[in-house]
């Protein structure tokens, strides 16, 4: 299975949903790798690492999130895989 690297930024209302909290749980089952942010302008920012299967899964379920969040919009950019992360965290700036 190919490694790939999502850099996704997630628009609507998710903050204040715990949605960066759900997001970590997630990434962690699957095994990603990466980090996930809340943003100034009211999004959430994260990037995935891990097997082309798994980070296309989280994508999907960013597309929904957790309850009481309600995206307006998912997008999504391709990188070059970089293997820099030790495991996924939350950025709190």
């Amino acid at each position: 299975m190919p490694k790939v690297r999502g850099h996704v930024i997630i628009s609507g209302h998710v903050q204040g949903v715990f949605y960066r909290a759900h997001t970590r749980d997630f990434a962690r089952k699957l095994g990603l790798r990466g980090w996930v942010k809340n943003r100034t302008d009211g999004r959430v920012e994260a990037v995935f690492e891990g097997d082309e299967e798994d980070v296309i899964s989280i994508i999907d379920w960013c597309k929904d999130g957790p309850p009481g969040a309600s995206v307006s919009g998912v997008d999504v950019k391709w990188e070059e895989y970089k293997a820099e992360f030790k495991g996924f965290e939350i950025i709190y700036k």
